[in-house]
């Protein structure tokens, strides 16, 4: 059964390209999220295998809304992919209980390493 994912990013161009990556790659993408507050009730609604956040999102942030989902569920897995790669940033996204940082314009092979590692 292929692993489902839910995309998180404010950006409906940034959805489109991490959708076209996993599904050409076998993956399910059960929804998509275009803030955290929408990956939240998204994530609680579809428990799906592995969750792509943004940072920088309007009404509730890619950190916040990590931590809410892992109050929720301690075995959500979370990847953040974002532009924001500054150092502060990824330290907080990784102590926030994201599983790995992927800084955008990111190369498709760097998203499928990354996803293959969290759920092997």
């Amino acid at each position: 059964m292929a692993k489902t994912v839910l995309i998180t990013d404010d950006t409906a161009f940034m959805r489109m390209t991490l959708r076209n990556v996993l599904e050409k790659n076998g993956f399910e993408v059960v929804a998509e999220a275009g803030d955290g507050a929408q990956a939240v009730d998204k994530y609680k609604e579809l428990k799906p295998d592995l969750v792509t956040m943004d940072i920088t999102m309007p009404n509730m942030d890619g950190i916040e809304a990590t931590k809410k989902i892992l109050l929720e569920d301690p075995t959500a897995k979370i990847v953040m992919v974002s532009a924001m790669g500054q150092k502060a940033l990824v330290v907080e996204a990784l102590t926030s209980g994201a599983k790995d940082f992927i800084v955008k314009p990111f190369q498709p092979e760097r998203i499928l390493e990354s996803l293959a590692k969290i759920l092997s």
